[in-house]
């Protein structure tokens, strides 16, 4: 692999001179999303890494912080605002209370449910974790004026929905 990527207009060129007639219009589109993707993914680990957190714990800790006070919420409530399985909830929340991140309780509405809260522990966590990723990540799309950022945010959300429909989600 070469130090210096392609430009994707250059390999929607090379695909159009090698197969004419490919399809080649969403290249210059979803090559560098995938690319900004992986640089954004790679450097929140970086930033997690040193805040001494992993981005499951995070994205826990989050919805839970993010919900409010008392700032509790139930595995059923979280794993439908993490869009990750039951299973999954399970074992972040188990990880969670063996790290003194969250409590389990017996839930309000029915002896199956269970409640999970953020001890003072994962709520001191989150808050400076959170400051450290958006702050990060802040900075690292300050290269784009006020504008253009309302710009890529209405035609990121016009993609998603409309790939959404086209997926059937």
């Amino acid at each position: 692999m070469t130090d210096n990527p392609a430009e994707p207009a250059e390999i929607a060129a090379a695909w159009q001179r090698e197969r004419p007639g490919t399809p080649t219009d969403s290249i210059e589109i979803v090559t560098p999303i995938w690319r900004l993707a992986k640089m954004f993914a790679d450097d929140r680990v970086r930033v997690l890494r040193a805040a001494g957190i992993d981005a499951a714990t995070l994205d826990l800790l989050s919805v839970i912080r993010r919900s409010g006070p008392p700032y509790t919420l139930s595995t059923r409530e979280l794993a439908g605002r993490t869009l990750v399985t039951a299973g999954a909830i399970s074992q972040r929340v188990a990880r969670a209370e063996r790290d003194g991140l969250v409590r389990r309780a017996s839930g309000a509405t029915g002896r199956k449910s269970v409640d999970v809260s953020l001890t003072d522990e994962g709520h001191a966590l989150i808050e400076r974790s959170v400051d450290s990723v958006l702050s990060r990540e802040a900075g690292l799309v300050a290269g784009l004026s006020e504008d253009e950022r309302a710009t890529l945010v209405r035609l990121l959300a016009k993609l998603t929905t409309d790939v959404r429909r086209r997926q059937g989600l």
